[in-house]
């Protein structure tokens, strides 16, 4: 398989990146610095340079051929709102429309849980990067591709277990990077899961396990 990860050098990105290489998948991805590249290089993923606000959808196209998915994982977490709008916002939707003018069928989206942060203090560009995180979703399943989204609990850095609770709702817990990873790694191949928002959160079910119960 060959996969395109826009956010290929954040946390996610690289796991999903290292996961899916070494199944043996094809890995390139969108850099903004030319050292990021090299490091990636060296990791045998094929990272294009290139700053997402300033490209257009044809150029970003020109980079997905042959692609077989194109997984977003790229996000603001919340900074400043210019930011959110253009990597949460305008970002994604270049992204899909870049995805539909490359032929390119499969477009997993890594989201967030509608509800992560409530009870808490949030100030007003974090309710505004909530806001832009549940409209992009809205857009994305709109889409005629074959979408996926993908809403992790908090993301904490620390090993994973392998194992999870996935599903159309989930409670707002936490769950390591590395088991979001391993979990859009299997996700991706698993063609019959498509077009669904899937919550996710540590829990009990061994990852391929949890997946299989969510083909219909």
């Amino acid at each position: 398989m060959k996969v395109f990860i826009i956010g290929v050098s954040g946390a996610v990105g690289g796991l999903l990146a290292r996961n899916l290489t070494g199944r043996g998948d094809d890995v390139s991805g969108l850099v903004r610095h030319d050292e990021q590249r090299a490091n990636l290089s060296a990791r045998g993923v094929d990272a294009r340079v290139g700053e997402l606000a300033d490209m257009t959808a044809d150029s970003l196209a020109s980079m997905l051929n042959g692609i077989d998915a194109v997984v977003y994982t790229a996000g603001s977490n919340g900074g400043a709102k210019e930011v959110t709008s253009a990597i949460d916002g305008e970002g994604v939707v270049k992204a899909l429309e870049a995805t539909r003018r490359a032929g390119v069928n499969r477009f997993v989206l890594v989201s967030v849980l509608p509800e992560a942060g409530r009870g808490q203090d949030l100030d007003g560009d974090a309710e505004f990067y909530f806001a832009v995180k549940k409209l992009i979703d809205v857009t994305v399943s709109e889409s005629d591709l074959d979408w996926l989204i993908l809403r992790p609990s908090m993301l904490v850095d620390r090993t994973g277990i392998g194992a999870i609770a996935l599903g159309p709702a989930q409670p707002h817990d936490e769950i390591s990077r590395e088991d979001v990873a391993a979990t859009l790694a299997e996700l991706l191949h698993e063609p019959r899961i498509r077009r669904q928002i899937l919550e996710l959160n540590q829990g009990p079910t061994p990852i391929a396990k949890a997946i299989q119960a969510n083909v219909h």
